[in-house]
């Protein structure tokens, strides 16, 4: 098979790794990719969010099966794109993935549905929204209801920082259209945890779970990012209350989704709060989280490829997966400044000693390749992930190879997995 693989991150990378061991595979297109995802495959200098090239180029190729990895490109139409073209397409349709493009949407959805989530509030007027918030005496979450990179969400505990917040978004046009629509919630307290699952539109396979750490700083202080490091799996969601999860979250979103005429296939992430009420969705993501995907391919043993295609086929009920028992932590390493304004270009050294070592792989996010070097390229730049015996050997194994590496600027943290440490 032929297969188009869009996006350039550290998802991807672990993606196009995965895929590159399926046995059907017989030539994988990554566009636009980046230097890691080169080796597994060919990479084309297309934009993920250039559609109609995509389309052409896969009509061209004669792809089997398109993989999409970011959200903007699943929110803006692309599987309807392929489908259109005749050509498979591994995501949800531009309707379905505004679970995660359109907040306030999943809140409707989740409140049709009686899925556990924060009591909310949306507005599309900022003295409406600042009046809202000055009458709350109790810490209150401010998210842009549009897609922002994972940095649209602002944890305040004084209504001043709230009401900050929700300028800077509707006033200010901190993130442009994405914060046309503010959602205002109530600050849930507890652990997070990522739930992921294949969707065939009926069928719900559930992977091994996850935890993720937003903020930049140590001891969960500081802005969110995109993601700072993730492990798997999450000592914290137990037999039974991933059973919980699953039918209290997963089954109903899937039948409200049908119901609602915008059947969902592809991976659907539910950001969890495990609070002393019972878990609670943050939101919902439309596609594997990054940097959630790097130890969760890790661990996965099997065909990826297989999988998707039964997703795409709606024959999920056939196919299994087995896991590794160990293991994997993900450190990511960002650009100093991320995820505010930070300098690209800077050479990354000591990539080729991290990689040589077992059970780690060293997965490209944000890097490019300048007069035969590597160089950065974005805010989060590499995801070095490793797999250990327990959680702690995972973790020292992956900080050992971050320690190979260096780039001016880099910065990191040092506590990735430690919740699981104290939990286990």
């Amino acid at each position: 098979m032929k297969v188009l693989l869009v996006g350039s991150g550290g998802r991807e990378h672990a993606l196009a790794w995965k895929l590159a061991q399926s046995k059907k595979l017989d030539h994988l297109y990554i566009a636009p990719g980046n230097p890691g995802t080169a080796a597994f495959g060919t990479n084309v200098e297309i934009s993920d969010t250039d559609i109609d090239n995509l389309v052409e180029f896969a009509r061209a190729k004669q792809i089997d099966l398109a993989v999409i990895g970011p959200e903007d490109p699943l929110a803006a139409g692309a599987v309807d794109a392929f489908a259109a073209a005749g050509i498979k397409a591994f995501g949800p349709s531009a309707a379905a993935a505004k679970l995660e493009a359109d907040k306030a949407f999943a809140k409707q959805i989740m409140r049709a549905n009686s899925i556990p989530t924060a009591e909310s509030r949306m507005f599309t007027d900022f003295k409406d929204a600042k009046a809202y918030i000055a009458s709350r005496d109790e810490a209150v979450v401010v998210k842009a209801a549009g897609l922002a990179k994972g940095k649209g969400v602002f944890v305040c505990d004084e209504p001043s920082e709230a009401i900050l917040a929700a300028e800077r978004i509707m006033v200010d046009g901190l993130f442009g259209d994405a914060g046309r629509v503010v959602v205002v919630e109530d600050k849930l307290l507890g652990q997070e945890a990522s739930i992921l699952a294949f969707v065939d539109g009926r069928s719900i396979y559930v992977m091994e779970t996850a935890q993720d750490h937003k903020p930049i700083g140590e001891g969960d202080t500081g802005d969110n990012t995109g993601g700072m490091g993730a492990y798997s799996p999450a000592p914290i969601v137990t037999d039974k209350l991933l059973a919980q999860i699953v039918r209290e979250v997963l089954v109903p979103t899937v039948d409200g989704m049908n119901r609602n005429e915008t059947p969902y296939k592809g991976v659907l992430y539910a950001g969890m709060m495990l609070t002393q009420g019972g878990p609670r969705v943050l939101e919902f993501n439309v596609r594997f989280g990054d940097p959630e995907t790097q130890p969760i391919l890790m661990r996965m043993k099997g065909d990826l490829l297989e999988v998707m295609l039964a997703v795409c086929e709606g024959r999920l009920d056939q196919v299994s997966l087995d896991w590794d028992k160990r293991p994997a932590v993900c450190v990511v390493m960002a650009s100093g400044g991320y995820p505010g304004s930070y300098e690209k270009g800077k050479v990354i050294q000591g990539l080729e000693e991290a990689g040589k070592m077992d059970d780690v792989m060293v997965f490209h996010a944000g890097t490019a390749k300048r007069d035969g070097e590597i160089v950065t390229s974005g805010g989060r730049v590499l995801g070095v992930t490793a797999l250990g015996e327990t959680i702690a050997r995972a973790k020292a194994r992956a900080y050992e190879a971050v320690d190979k590496i260096s780039f001016e600027g880099a910065t990191y943290r040092r506590d990735i997995a430690d919740k699981a440490l104290k939990s286990s």
